[in-house]
């Protein structure tokens, strides 16, 4: 169960509620931080490849 609530829908029945600023920049801090992650990965592992295959 998630600890966030749901909003209620402010357009037509149906239709998703649209999101709030701070959920979307929750949500580009979330991939940024992953971006970074893996970004870290690939370099440390590059790092040890060139330095084990001397």
């Amino acid at each position: 169960m998630s600890a966030t609530q749901q909003l209620p829908a402010t357009g037509p029945a149906g239709e998703p509620p649209t999101p709030r600023v701070r959920h979307q920049a929750r949500d580009a801090a979330v991939v940024m931080t992953f971006s970074a992650v893996v970004s870290i990965t690939v370099a440390v592992a590059l790092l040890l490849l060139t330095r084990l295959g001397n």
